[in-house]
């Protein structure tokens, strides 16, 4: 663990020579044989360009070209990039997707009976805590004394103190993902020393405070909402993972915050957000190019064909999802992986006029017979590398191979339907409201309208995932609902049997990884792993 935790001023040079780390830049690589801790921050440009290295974090898994020079050692960086692990463990493990391929333990995610020496749930770890790791050392190297010794000016500390405050979001982000994932997990900041030692273990109530505090600290400090340059923070990022960690309040600490929830929605509903007018061009090559489009989307991790050219991120996504009779070209891509598809019980929340409904049937079958052959479910259509275009004249993106289809992690459509969870839940709020927020995605989707009396937690469950399947909620929702592990709901496979079946309750968390475990005396693993 301490090999991931801790990054030197001189380590810096090699997170430097990523030129691909964000839209935002066009910077010169800087010799890393050369870097020392006194000369690192001699051009202010460096602040930026160590900025651009703590969103790149999200995007790419290594330091050059599609992946190279992996961040953190025992996997391959494109398996080990941190959007695809996260997907991974949100998705693979629920209703919404499984995969066909044989790498080592993935196909025990969606069977959820994963053990503390899976490989890829150390890759999560590992690397929430690179990301971690990328702040600390960012924070201590941007302080007022040091900002002051080094003679920056005030023009450039002014735009310091505003890296400053979306680095935290961005760890906040990471602990938010720690403590969903892993529950009690190690805990450090920029104040802990660099060097050799062991990281103390803080429970759950521990992190979700420290998590709280900073967002609320830093909504102060943050660009206005939507007054920042896209894919980076705002106060409304801030907004978006104080609603998301009030909503699961109760998995995560047994703390009603439903109010709490609905405050932090209604400042984003107020901010100017509006729904993109087409469901569909949220997930295609051009959706960072539509000035419509972007304003439902609150942050996105960015990708671009030519200058973050990764095997994790939207490329994994995309080419996974493509198969069978299904025609690569179609989907602006050189050739599909096929391996991942969807689970009947997903399909048939859909009615057949709602437009969110994008599945390849030809040469599918709804039922998995067989769990590694990809013509065994419907495959999902939803993301794609090509411009949008009512009429299907659309243009493949930069690359057939590496997608430009940004990632909407957070969107305005998830706020309406958090608030009207939360108020049917007993979070205050207004019900008719509530379900006029239902109606309008329901609207845009071509569905039916729904009245105050429809709006039920399971109504808001099956909704969540019209809406927002693939984008990396699933797992997070079903727990929050008590139908992530346990019989209360099966699909197929969960469990390892074809027709599902109850599963163990410890599989709501992630095991520690086991070497972490026998490394730090600190660590306390999950129960029962």
């Amino acid at each position: 663990m301490k090999k991931f935790l801790y990054i030197t001023t001189i380590a810096l040079g090699l997170f430097m020579v990523l030129s691909s780390c964000s839209k935002i830049l066009d910077t010169k690589p800087i010799d890393p044989d050369e870097i020392t801790s006194a000369t690192v921050f001699d051009n202010p440009e460096s602040y930026t360009q160590f900025m651009a290295k703590c969103y790149a974090g999200l995007a790419v898994g290594g330091q050059q070209g599609q992946d190279g020079m992996p961040d953190i050692s025992g996997i391959d960086g494109g398996f080990s990039q941190y959007l695809r692990q996260y997907w991974y463990h949100q998705e693979l493990t629920t209703d919404e997707a499984v995969i066909g391929w044989d790498d080592a333990t993935i196909k025990d995610f969606h069977y959820q009976e994963w053990g503390d020496g899976d490989t890829f749930i150390a890759a999560m770890y590992y690397r929430i805590y690179y990301q971690i790791s990328l702040v600390n050392e960012f924070l201590r190297q941007t302080t007022d004394t040091k900002l002051s010794e080094r003679g920056l000016s005030d023009e450039w500390k002014n735009k310091v103190a505003y890296y400053r405050a979306e680095a935290r979001w961005l760890r906040a982000l990471s602990y938010w993902h720690a403590l969903d994932m892993f529950g009690s997990v190690p805990f450090v900041t920029e104040d802990d020393p660099i060097g050799d030692f062991f990281p103390p273990q803080k429970s759950k109530e521990e992190i979700y405070a420290f998590i709280e505090s900073e967002l609320l600290d830093i909504g102060n400090l943050l660009m206005e909402p939507r007054q920042n340059e896209y894919g980076r923070a705002d106060k409304a990022a801030a907004w978006m993972l104080l609603a998301k960690l009030y909503l699961n309040s109760e998995v995560y600490v047994g703390a009603n915050k439903y109010s709490e929830c609905i405050n932090y929605c209604d400042k984003i509903i107020n901010a100017g957000y509006s729904l993109a007018p087409t469901f569909q061009q949220l997930f295609w090559a051009d959706n960072d190019a539509d000035a419509q489009t972007m304003q439902e989307i609150i942050f996105a991790i960015r990708y671009d064909g030519e200058k973050t050219q990764t095997w994790g991120g939207t490329t994994f996504i995309i080419h996974a999802s493509v198969g069978g009779d299904m025609v690569p070209g179609d989907y602006g891509i050189d050739g599909g992986w096929g391996g991942t598809r969807t689970t009947r019980q997903l399909v048939e929340k859909f009615t057949d006029n709602d437009n969110r409904k994008m599945f390849f049937t030809d040469g599918q079958s709804i039922d998995i017979d067989n769990i590694s052959d990809f013509q065994n479910g419907y495959a999902v259509t939803k993301f794609r590398n090509m411009s949008y275009d009512e009429q299907g004249n659309g243009t493949p993106g930069f690359s057939l191979t590496f997608p430009d289809t940004d990632f909407p992690m957070f969107r305005l459509a998830d706020v309406y339907l958090m608030y009207a969870e939360a108020v049917v839940r007993g979070g205050g709020g207004n019900l008719s409201t509530a379900t006029e927020y239902v109606n309008m995605l329901r609207t845009r989707a071509g569905a039916s309208q729904i009245s105050d009396s429809d709006l039920t937690l399971d109504f808001i469950l099956d909704e969540r995932a019209r809406e927002l399947c693939w984008e990396g909620h699933r797992r997070t929702d079903l727990i929050r609902f008590n139908k992530f592990t346990g019989g209360d709901y099966v699909w197929s496979w969960k469990g390892h049997s074809k027709e599902g079946r109850s599963t163990d309750a410890k599989y709501n968390l992630f095991p520690l990884p086991a070497a972490d475990v026998n490394g730090n005396p600190n660590l306390t693993q999950n129960p029962n792993y």
